[in-house]
């Protein structure tokens, strides 16, 4: 029986080279936008008219002429006739109105009333517009849909939008709590995640792309690779990135397959290398920038490898945790990870780099 063996590393570059040629948008689709929590927008979003339509109450109060009750005050009362309105905190204003007065500001004796307190125009209400102007673009093609995204495109009255949902087959070779954890990983990309324990099963089926976790190394178990080779075509078995050299990456017809190793700190580090690129190819998402920190000790690396390197926050900044083979320890106490292009030796203390978040 053949043994995988790995040839030769691959340059992190060509690697992703091959990734955006394999990776494509995926075909579109319209979903409720209560469903539509996580799911990447496949067009811009916007209101189709100003919203509110007309200027309304932001508070429980009454409705004013802010000039009628300009000069008011608790020893200087306005008088008010007609009295004014009462508007619930989302009401109309009534035509003439662009103020709300406090409920106690306001002291109604039958058909008058006096003011207590002054207003200046706007107080207490939001224009009309004042939430979105009409046309105007409020989440655009490529962004992810937080909660608060839904909540505030259902105020402004969408019910629907388009997006792109990869299927991706997430498949554990024997490495379940680690495929786990890739598989909301993928998720949280925006992908629908289909979790299957057959690897030639995972290749066979449609999806949109297959990642596989485990049997890609040299151990005389693992398969992984000699079955993408029988299904389809692999173009690289081992990638220059520590850790997660023995990740490899390939394809059955247009489908990409992803395989990654089945220790976690490897799989972890090539799919944030290689796995999220694949997902945003799908998804037309655009690389997302990470938070600028400042390196409070040296980070050492080899040159001609890639490295991802687990940092936590201190009081100067961030330091590394571990480098090659993360520690369990060094993961759990991960606030973020660093990426060193292969071409680099490290960095020094003091150095500024972009921090990224964990799945």
């Amino acid at each position: 029986m053949a043994t995988q063996r790995i040839p030769s590393l691959t340059p992190i570059g060509e690697v992703l080279a091959r990734v955006a040629a394999l990776a494509h948008p995926i075909a579109p689709r319209e979903m409720a936008l209560a469903e539509a929590e996580g799911r990447v927008l496949a067009a811009d979003v916007g209101a189709a008219a100003a919203r509110p339509m007309a200027a309304t109450a932001l508070i429980d109060g009454w409705a004013v002429r802010a000039d009628a009750v300009a000069d008011a005050g608790p020893y200087a009362p306005m008088p008010l006739s007609p009295a004014p309105a009462w508007v619930n905190a989302g009401d109309a204003l009534p035509p003439g109105a662009d103020a709300v007065l406090p409920g106690d500001a306001v002291t109604v004796h039958g058909a008058t009333a006096e003011a207590h307190a002054g207003a200046t125009v706007g107080d207490g209400m939001l224009a009309a517009g004042g939430d979105a102007a009409a046309g105007q673009i409020l989440c655009g093609s490529g962004a992810r849909l937080r909660a608060t995204d839904v909540a505030a495109l259902q105020a402004i009255g969408l019910s629907r939008v388009m997006v792109r949902e990869p299927r991706v087959r997430v498949v554990s070779v024997g490495a379940d709590p680690v495929a786990l954890a890739i598989a909301r990983a993928v998720a949280s990309y925006g992908a629908t995640v289909i979790f299957v324990r057959a690897f030639e099963r995972a290749l066979s089926e449609d999806a949109d792309a297959v990642v596989g976790i485990g049997g890609t190394g040299a151990g005389h178990d693992d398969r992984s690779v000699l079955q993408l080779a029988k299904a389809g075509q692999v173009a690289f078995h081992g990638f220059g990135l520590s850790p997660g050299e023995t990740a490899a990456l390939g394809s059955v017809g247009t489908q990409p397959v992803l395989l990654l190793p089945g220790r976690l700190d490897a799989a972890l580090a090539a799919f944030l290398v290689a796995g999220a690129a694949l997902l945003r190819g799908l998804t037309g998402a655009p690389i997302c920038s990470g938070m600028p920190v400042t390196l409070a000790r040296k980070i050492t690396s080899t040159v001609g490898l890639a490295e991802v390197v687990p940092v936590r926050r201190v009081a100067e900044g961030v330091e590394p945790l571990a480098s090659g083979h993360w520690p369990m320890a060094a993961l759990a106490r991960a606030n973020g990870w660093v990426l060193v292009p292969p071409e680099s030796e490290g960095y020094a203390a003091g150095a500024r780099l972009e921090m990224r978040a964990f799945p």
